[in-house]
């Protein structure tokens, strides 16, 4: 991991903070993106840089916008002048019925979790190859088991599933692509709708009998750039045996 650049999208908060805070302990520099979390991200920056100034870079964009997809690469570049992984981590989460689904719904949550994966790796594609990189999608063990009332949602993240394993085939041997499928590790900020028993239910599911820390996902992450030279096309559920156990 020392003296590698790693862009990783959502990185600002919670589980891309994690995520940040591990691959920069392990030596990386980043490029950590964000949309509204300004502030979340310049305070992550400053703790960060005190422990190895200059180490990390910043880039704001809406990820909505493919246009702007290309230039978060520039920066990059243009910060590092190198690019060895890429974290596409952010995410939108609301849930969306059916009957009430509209085409804004469809928009965000496919913009967000499928199409622009797909836009800014294509993008980094060429500077990843250079340095014989890798690509990691934050997934959801959702991808496969859908959630009630989230039809959208359940369906971009199966499309980033499916596209993890199509750029594992279109970019190689040059550059491995894999994913990572949390299970319960933070509960949504959208999820005033979960009462504390729901929450139960879904902790009495997993094998451990517990909920996951966003750091079991970040070292996750870490394994797959740093310590997996020979996987590729994969996605690891993270998720305390939940899957197994539906």
């Amino acid at each position: 991991m020392q003296g590698k650049v790693i862009l990783i999208t959502g990185g600002a908060r919670r589980v891309g903070a994690a995520t940040c805070r591990r691959l920069h302990a392990q030596g990386a520099n980043l490029v950590v993106h964000y949309r509204a979390s300004a502030n979340d991200a310049r305070a992550l920056k400053s703790e960060l840089d005190q422990v190895r100034p200059g180490s990390v870079a910043l880039v704001q964009a809406d990820l909505l916008d493919i246009n702007r997809l290309p230039d978060l690469i520039d920066e990059t570049m243009s910060h590092f002048g190198r690019l060895d992984a890429l974290v596409n981590n952010a995410s939108s989460f609301f849930a969306t019925p059916l009957g009430k689904i509209t085409e804004d719904m469809w928009d965000d949550l496919i913009g967000s979790n499928l199409k622009a994966p797909l836009f800014l790796s294509q993008a980094a594609a060429p500077q990843l190859r250079m340095q014989q990189g890798c690509i990691v999608n934050i997934v959801d063990i959702h991808s496969e088991w859908p959630l009630k009332r989230y039809v959208v949602y359940n369906a971009a993240k199966g499309g980033l599933a499916s596209l993890t394993r199509s750029l594992a085939v279109e970019l190689a041997p040059e550059v491995r692509v894999n994913g990572v499928s949390p299970g319960p590790i933070l509960w949504p900020e959208e999820g005033a709708w979960m009462d504390e028993a729901s929450r139960q239910h879904i902790i009495g599911r997993t094998l451990l009998k517990r909920t996951g820390e966003p750091e079991d996902i970040a070292k996750t992450v870490a394994f797959l750039i740093a310590d997996a030279p020979y996987i590729t096309g994969q996605i690891i559920a993270v998720d305390g045996g939940r899957s197994v156990n539906l």
